[in-house]
């Protein structure tokens, strides 16, 4: 199963979300698995490493803290990851996706294009 965002996904959700937000990261756009960020820190083995290949990346427990009032549902499908209102009574928008990272993911896109984050 999916546990964190693609790399494509990272580079989309670091020009929406503040990076504060993600919990993980990687080191390269050539690397298959993030390291984890501890206590909000980024260490690098040099300020190279720093400038030229740092990518943030979110976790799905990240991407649940990220925007309140955010639900994810197992389907017959797949996934759907819905949005309800400040009082939690209503779900104002609902995205299908193949698994609860990418469904995390789109919902966050969706809201950024509605002006709702």
């Amino acid at each position: 199963m999916k546990a964190f965002t693609d790399i494509s996904q990272s580079k989309k959700l670091a020009e929406i979300l503040p990076l504060e937000s993600a919990d993980m990261y990687y080191l390269s756009e050539e690397s298959l698995v993030p390291k984890v960020i501890y206590n909000g820190m980024v260490f690098f083995n040099s300020e190279e490493e720093k400038l030229i290949n740092s990518i943030y990346c979110w976790s799905l427990a990240a991407l649940l803290g990220v925007v309140p009032y955010l639900s994810l549902h197992k389907t017959f499908s797949g996934w759907r990851c819905d949005s309800y209102n400040k009082e939690g009574t209503s779900c104002i928008l609902g995205v299908p996706a193949d698994n609860p990272v990418d469904a995390c993911y789109e919902m966050i896109l969706k809201l950024h294009e509605l002006n709702l984050l």
